[in-house]
């Protein structure tokens, strides 16, 4: 039988067979894994406290405020990163388009550029945030 979801069938069969496997393991732990406890669960407040980075929680409101920095920071970091998604496909076909090295020469002077003006600014000193 040859239908146009044809191609499609290992790729449903695979999906399935993850479905089935991770609802199989939930299933598995849930019921099993309280028999194989070597020690009892009984959690004291203290530990179930947040806490980040090394330092215990300052102020439990979610609707705080925070530095500018924080966002600037993600926002920089995302940048980056999407640089380097454009870099791996481009490496993988520079050698059948060599043509595209211009741009690419283009792309990243601009990205260092850039990264030369946030750095100059101070953007990635960790000593500035908060």
């Amino acid at each position: 039988m040859n239908t146009p979801l044809n191609p499609f069938l290992p790729v449903l069969v695979l999906f399935l067979f993850a479905l089935v496997v991770g609802a199989f393991v939930l299933f598995l732990t849930g019921k099993l894994l309280p028999f194989f406890r070597l020690v009892p669960h009984n959690p004291k407040p203290q530990k179930l406290t947040p806490y980040e980075c090394g330092a215990p929680l300052i102020q439990p409101d979610a609707r705080q405020t925070y530095s500018v920095k924080f966002y600037q920071t993600a926002v920089l970091f995302i940048l980056f990163d999407i640089d380097v998604a454009f870099l791996l496909p481009w490496a993988v076909i520079f050698r059948r388009a060599p043509h595209t090295f211009i741009p690419m020469l283009l792309f990243m002077v601009t990205l260092l550029v850039g990264f030369i003006y946030v750095w100059g600014k101070g953007a990635l000193e960790w000593k500035h945030l908060p």
